[in-house]
């Protein structure tokens, strides 16, 4: 297993059912079977080589593992891949979600189904490379990379809106990453390096470290993203089809959380420290402003986008305790919330695909005819409220924990979002689920298909099992989230004596 280059394999596998589909005919029936099959094969083999690293992977050792290194540039920019904890989830998340979206796609899409399997395979390599990378223009080049086939899924496969919606995407989201760029080059012309392992142990200027890390948060806090920008999230989740939502959700909101917990806090100790007062007010803004805005929506898709704006708010607010309650419970919360907020869109996708609309109004009463959507969404809708026994809980309540050991007050607004977020999942819930079964145009819906069942299972699982046993989570990520703790506390001590806040 040591000479497999495991980690280029499962970030390129993806591009080898590109090829095949390219050779596809798609002129008929048979010819788009074979192109979605082809599509879903090779994400089932791109996760399969994924549980390879899990199985390879050393919870003991925190440092990076499974590396690959190679020239690239020539000009100290090289091809690095390597993974820790943090990482390896991220990959196995992207890797569980993907077949499930060509799944939810199946009959959804219908029209260029070529172009649309081709671009999720590609985002599906974009996305692995951004975990993988261990050279900072590389992981720039993935991540820029990525807004590409999301921008095009959006705007070529989305609903009425949908130019509009992925050219705010695009545009919100590149521009903040233009101020990562100008970040990264200061740090090529300091250090003459662009190898993320030899920059996590420079030691930048306090000074220089303010303007780094608003270089990187600018992009990061686009991606999460966080308010105030935020509003490009809604429309692209309302605009866009089905699957996309689930790994817009599931996973592309994730890209920013890790940026964060790869670069910003472990190489920008001092101004993570220095900024964090002002992280803990755009989160409880977040928390609240987010959830309120979720109460007023008549739209499935836009109530479901908007507590994905409260939930990075504790995801956030977690981070930059710099405890290892909240880091855990942060990173704990991203996974968690990847499995639950696809799987919600994938249970409006489902309803979307029998009556044409998102509309909270046009429903209720589906648990009489849908019994077992009733359940699933039940399960998701009581996951994202954050109910013991279940994933949501334990990484909102870590986050709060590891909040209170800072500053109690931002504990104690941030846990009003919990009844908040309770008071809008559980409304939407009785209005389409519960109630009298009165509109004629809902009483011929048929219940889940085995497809559909295929798509929301697995999900469930997942999220009963982690909720009830989420050790092997914290046994990965454990030994990573202690050396970020310790650099950041340890560079604090040495830098005591420079004035920084005290909150």
């Amino acid at each position: 297993m040591s000479d497999w280059p495991i980690l280029s394999t499962v970030t390129f596998l993806p591009l080898v059912g590109v090829v095949l589909i390219l050779f596809t005919r798609d002129d008929n029936e048979a010819g788009l079977r074979n192109i979605r099959n082809v599509a879903l094969l090779t994400t089932l083999f791109t996760f399969v080589v994924s549980l390879f690293i899990w199985i390879n992977y050393d919870p003991a050792d925190p440092n990076f593992q499974m590396i690959e290194n190679h020239a690239w540039l020539g000009t100290g920019i090289s091809y690095h891949l390597g993974v820790d904890g943090i990482s390896m989830l991220f990959i196995l998340l992207t890797t569980v979600l993907m077949p499930l979206c060509i799944l939810a796609s199946w009959e959804a899409i219908t029209h260029r189904v070529k172009a649309y399997m081709i671009a999720f395979l590609i985002l599906e390599t974009l996305i692995i490379g951004v975990f993988v990378s261990l050279d900072i223009v590389m992981f720039y080049v993935f991540f820029e990379a990525g807004l590409i086939p999301m921008y095009l899924i959006i705007g070529i496969w989305g609903h009425d809106r949908r130019v509009y919606a992925s050219l705010k995407f695009f545009l919100y989201t590149f521009a903040g990453s233009v101020f990562m760029l100008l970040a990264i080059m200061a740090m090529y012309w300091v250090t003459g390096t662009t190898s993320v392992p030899v920059l996590l142990e420079y030691d930048f200027p306090v000074n220089m470290q303010y303007w780094l890390f608003l270089g990187f948060f600018a992009s990061f806090a686009v991606k999460m993203p966080m308010w105030p920008v935020h509003t490009w999230l809604p429309d692209a989740h309302v605009e866009a089809p089905t699957a996309a939502s689930g790994v817009l959700a599931g996973v592309l909101l994730k890209l920013g959380g890790f940026g964060v917990l790869r670069y910003s806090m472990p190489m920008f100790p001092d101004a993570s420290y220095y900024f964090a007062p002002l992280i803990f007010a755009l989160s409880i803004i977040a928390i609240i402003y987010a959830s309120l805005v979720a109460l007023m929506q008549t739209d499935m898709k836009k109530l479901i986008a908007y507590s994905s704006v409260a939930h990075m708010g504790y995801v956030t607010m977690g981070m930059f305790s710099a405890t290892t309650e909240g880091i855990e419970g942060s990173i704990f919360l991203m996974l968690s919330h990847g499995i639950v907020s696809g799987a919600l869109f994938f249970c409006v996708g489902i309803v979307y695909d029998r009556m044409h609309t998102r509309e909270i109004a046009a429903f209720g009463g589906l648990v009489h005819n849908m019994p077992k959507f009733a359940v699933a969404f039940m399960i998701f809708t009581m996951a994202n409220v954050g109910l013991p026994g279940t994933s949501g809980f334990i990484g909102e309540f870590l986050t709060v924990i590891g909040v209170f050991q800072v500053n109690t007050w931002v504990a104690v607004f941030a846990a009003t979002g919990v009844i908040l977020s309770a008071a809008y999942a559980l409304w939407l819930y009785r209005r389409v689920i519960f109630g009298a079964l009165e509109k004629d145009s809902l009483k011929a819906l048929l219940d889940l298909s085995m497809r559909e069942k295929f798509v929301l299972y697995p999900l469930i699982i997942l999220t009963i099992f982690f909720g009830v046993y989420p050790e092997p989570i914290f046994a990965a990520i454990h030994g990573p989230v202690a050396q970020i703790v310790q650099h950041y506390d340890a560079v604090l001590e040495a830098t005591k004596n420079i004035a920084l806040p005290v909150y």
